[in-house]
């Protein structure tokens, strides 16, 4: 790739047009992580915090959240996705969570922003609701892990 996709040939920002593109199935899979405090992480876990249920309001935060995501990340195409799926992964060792998310449809464009923002948005979720208890919390490592279909195939992050 020679250019920017969202720079026209006289530098400025345009939407890529997708019209000659071919409909492939896509899918696209994100995550990140939340650091926190050893206790936090228990509060959370036993479903203990003062906001209600953290992983199911983070996981309806994120999947809401790719479904606009052309509303908030300027020249991204609406897409008409047939799936998104938010989980999560208590983990000892972080301290913290490990968000994942995944995008799917049948379309002419990738599904790569739609999971970035659904990781971001449950993250960012977490950190809402537990941030009276622990305003040390990080948001860590939000990276798109892996990609299928479209003209450039399949891609995986290393490690």
């Amino acid at each position: 790739m020679s250019r920017l996709t969202h720079l026209d040939e006289t530098g400025k920002a345009a939407m890529v047009d997708v019209a000659d593109k071919d409909v492939t199935d896509r899918v696209a899979i994100a995550e990140g992580r939340v650091i926190m405090k050893p206790e936090t992480l228990a509060l959370i876990r036993d479903g203990a915090a003062k906001k209600g249920d953290v992983i199911a309001t983070a996981r309806i935060a994120g999947i809401m959240a790719a479904k606009r995501t052309h509303e908030l990340i300027p020249l991204c195409h609406p897409l008409a996705l047939s799936k998104v799926a938010v989980d999560f992964t208590f983990d000892d060792t972080l301290p913290g969570i490990r968000v994942e998310a995944m995008a799917k449809l049948s379309g002419k464009t990738g599904v790569e922003m739609e999971a970035l923002t659904a990781v971001s948005v449950a993250c960012l979720t977490i950190y809402d609701m537990a941030k009276a208890v622990d305003r040390f919390m990080r948001i860590d490592g939000i990276r798109l892990l892996e990609k299928t279909g479209g003209k450039s195939g399949s891609w995986k992050a290393d490690g």
